[in-house]
Formats: structure tokens, C-alpha cells, sequence
């Protein structure tokens, strides 16, 4: 295996890529833009972010936090490119977009074993594909109608989807700082989160019209599955009354300045940039409409006269059934040679897609050399999203990476004492294996 070919430039797809190349493999990032857009994506550049700018907490307590420490240690792209291009967010890991697609796109550009052709691949039997020794399809879960039909038919009936959701992006400029105020959760002098505290009967009026309000109906021949961890807001205050104070719009650890006490919810937005000139809407991905969006969110207390720099907007993801349709290696079993990266292989979320790309990405190189790669242990994070997509269900579900899909402890503990062990474990086990790996490499290239 010489060259492979990766559709889509996407974060599954950069990430293959580089991990190809640190392995002296040549690939070739077919990505159709600026040709052609999907209906959420704007940015010519790769690696876009489309639903929000966070990649989620950091701390090690926490499947995500130990999945970035996992991937940084393997020498992820698209870690180093969060690192370089963080924005405040409190204990979350969160980039200034444009910064981060730029430096994506330069570090594609500057590695002699990529090249990017601007060229949309509408079909796995495109002529273009042959002179590769393998195909990965990284297109991610907005992939154009024609080529989800093409990977339907070679799948046969296992195909499936869910919808997902964008939040708005307001301009801090318009937001009334007189009714808003900047804080963390539990950490009242870090002021990375601007929240709008809603008293009772503001509160109650914003939950009647978001539930009256309306919105973007699926076309006919669709049925909407909503991913759980992407529930728009407005099905979300459909459950009940006090659901969503109870969610993203808890007040819990936010103090409000002027009463000194806790309002009855509050809704926090977050920094698309260093500057803080544009805030995403935290928790408030929807289907509104444009004209109801605007109606409604301008409700709430310091967002009457809100700028919208970016409304809400609904999607289809597409993603199979991975322990059906893919081996260990995310390779077709209906059609070896194929290889599937990123959202549509069953994970959720930005850095679990981008994940699969690295995993694929150092696999790939390995069997190039005619060398075995060992699978990452099941109680580390990338182990366990891996195995994830293993597991046969009744009804596959994507997944972000959790404690949930960790082996068990064997031990009975406290839900903190429990994530203090399971992090603890998945470290130990993951440096155990990481030096493993470099004493293997080190072993061939005759440096021990």
C-alpha cells in the first residue's frame, strides 16, 4: 500500500491523512469544495466546525478529557490545531473556527505525503479511484445524496441517519450588558461563559413561545431521529416545563451580580474567538424557523436586540451499522479495500470522528509496512470508542465517548470516586500500550 485516496477533508480525513504520511504513506484529499457546499458548511478551507466551537471538557475525569490526552500522545492533527487555536471556555477545550481551519489547511498543505484535489467523488466506482491501493471515506455525515447512495448500495439495507442540529452565533455587540454578565460555573472570578439570567416569569414566557413556536418540518419520505447529546431546544422544553432548566439552562454555580443568588435559569453563550466578538448559544441547537428564532430568542433577558451572525439550522447525518457493515480495521466487509473514518462509522462528536481518522490513519501505515498494529486496550478512551463500534445491537446507536462504554471497575464507588478510577486505569493503560508501540518502532528503524 503506496497511496490511498480519502474522501473528504474533514477532521476524520485530515487526521488519516497525517497519520498516513508520518508513516512514509502518500494520499490524496478529495474535497469538493468550494465546488460545492453541503447545506451547513461555508468555509472553503478543511476541517470546517460546523456545529459549535467546543471540543468539550478537559478534564481528565471525563471520557472526552481522556480521549484528547490519548490523541495528543499519538500526535493528532487536529489536537494540535485546538491547542493552537483555543479560546477561553472555562474547563471545556473550545477554537476560534477560522483560526483552526486555517492552521488545518496549512498543515495538509505543507506535508509532502498529502496533496488535495478539489474534485467531488460522487461514486466509490469512480474511474479516479483505481490508481489507489485503498479508498477511505471520510466525507462525514453531510456527504452528498449521490455518494451516501453509492455506499448505500454496496451496504445493502443497513444504511441509516439521524438529524443533528446548529446553534445560533450572536454578535456581542448587540447584547445588552447591563442584563448579562460574564462567569464560569462554580468559578465566579473566570468570566469565559456571558450569561442571561431569566427570573421566573422570563423564564416561563420564553418556554410557552419556544413551544408554540415554529419549526422546520422533515421532508415526507423522512423520519427524524434525533442523537441524544443534540436534542434542539425546543424538543427539549417540549418534555416538560422545567426541562431545560434542568439542562443547558440550569443556574447552578452561577451567581447573578446584581442579586447575588442564583436565577431560576440562566443561558450562557460561549466565545467563538479570542476577541469575544461572537458567542455561540450553548445548548440552543434547533429546527425553528429563521423568523422564529429571531422572535423568540430575543426573549431572553440582554438578547433583545441580538445580532445573529449565524441562525440555527437541522441536518441529516448519515452513519451505518458498524458492527455489520465494518471489521476492527473500518474496513467494508461487503467491499475490502474500502475504509470508512469519522462520524458516519457511529461516533459522535468532533473529536471521536477525528479519532477513527487517526486510528485508521496509523492501522493503514502499519499494514503497509506488513506489520500487525495492536488494538488500543477497551478501558482506554480510544479503545473503548472503538470497540463501541464493534458491539452488535439490536438498534446502533452513534456514541460519544464515555465511561459508559468502558469495561466495568469491579469495584463498588461513589459516581466521583468511579470517573477518578476509570481515568486513573485508562492512563495507566494507555501509557502501557503507547510504549509498547514506540519500542516496536524503535525495534525497526534499528534505534535499540
Amino acid at each position: 500500500m503506496n497511496n490511498v485516496a480519502i474522501i473528504g477533508g474533514g477532521l476524520a480525513g485530515c487526521e488519516a491523512a497525517w497519520h498516513l504520511g508520518s508513516g512514509g504513506i502518500k494520499s490524496t484529499i478529495f474535497e469538493m469544495k468550494p465546488h460545492r457546499f453541503s447545506p451547513a458548511h461555508e468555509n472553503p478551507d478543511l476541517g470546517e466546525l460546523v456545529c459549535s466551537n467546543s471540543f468539550r471538557s478537559r478534564e481528565l475525569s471525563s471520557g472526552i478529557g481522556l480521549l484528547q490526552r490519548e490523541m495528543a500522545g499519538l500526535g493528532s492533527l487536529v489536537m494540535q490545531a485546538a491547542m493552537a487555536c483555543s479560546v477561553p471556555a472555562g474547563k471545556a477545550l473550545a477554537v476560534d473556527r477560522q483560526k483552526f481551519s486555517l492552521y488545518l489547511t496549512g498543515a495538509v498543505a505543507d506535508n509532502p505525503f498529502i496533496s488535495v484535489l478539489r474534485r467531488e467523488i460522487k461514486e466509490l466506482d469512480d474511474p479516479v479511484l483505481d490508481a489507489f491501493d485503498a479508498v477511505v471515506v471520510a466525507a462525514g455525515p453531510l456527504m452528498s445524496d449521490s455518494l451516501a447512495d453509492s455506499l448505500g448500495r454496496v451496504i445493502g439495507a443497513n444504511r441509516l441517519y439521524f438529524y443533528d442540529a446548529i446553534a445560533p452565533i450572536i454578535s456581542a455587540q448587540s447584547i445588552d450588558m447591563n442584563k448579562a454578565f460574564w462567569g464560569s460555573r462554580y468559578s465566579p472570578g473566570v468570566g469565559d461563559y456571558l450569561n442571561c439570567p431569566l427570573n421566573r416569569e422570563e423564564y416561563l414566557l420564553f418556554y410557552r413561545e419556544l413551544i408554540r413556536a415554529e419549526t422546520v418540518t422533515a421532508r415526507e419520505f423522512e423520519k427524524e431521529i434525533h442523537f441524544e447529546g443534540c436534542v434542539p431546544i425546543e424538543a427539549m422544553a417540549s418534555r416538560g416545563e422545567m426541562t431545560m432548566a434542568y439542562g443547558p439552562l440550569k443556574p447552578v454555580g452561577l451567581v447573578n451580580p446584581e442579586t447575588g443568588e442564583e436565577s431560576c435559569a440562566v443561558v450562557q453563550l460561549r466565545a467563538e474567538n479570542l476577541e469575544k466578538s461572537a458567542l455561540n448559544m450553548v445548548g440552543f441547537q434547533t429546527r425553528l424557523k429563521y423568523r422564529e428564532q429571531k422572535r423568540v430568542f430575543r426573549l431572553i433577558p440582554g438578547l433583545e436586540k441580538a445580532e445573529f451572525l449565524r441562525l440555527g439550522s437541522m441536518h441529516r447525518n448519515t452513519f451505518v451499522n458498524a458492527p455489520l457493515v465494518l471489521n476492527q480495521d473500518l474496513e467494508l466487509r461487503s467491499r475490502p479495500g474500502i475504509y470508512l473514518a469519522g462520524q458516519i462509522t457511529g461516533v459522535e462528536g468532533y473529536l471521536e470522528s477525528s479519532a477513527t481518522g487517526l486510528w485508521l490513519g496509523i492501522n493503514l501505515a502499519a499494514k503497509a509496512r506488513g506489520e500487525d498494529c495492536p488494538f488500543p486496550p477497551p478501558d482506554t478512551a480510544l479503545g473503548a470508542l472503538l470497540n463501541h463500534l464493534k458491539k452488535e445491537e439490536k438498534n446502533f446507536q452513534p456514541s460519544n465517548v464515555n465511561f459508559g462504554l468502558f469495561p466495568g471497575l469491579g469495584v463498588r464507588a461513589k459516581k466521583a470516586r468511579r470517573k477518578e478510577l476509570h481515568a486513573q486505569r485508562a492512563i495507566k493503560s494507555f501509557e502501557n500500550w503507547l510504549g509498547q508501540r514506540r519500542r516496536t518502532e524503535s525495534k525497526r528503524s534499528g534505534r535499540i
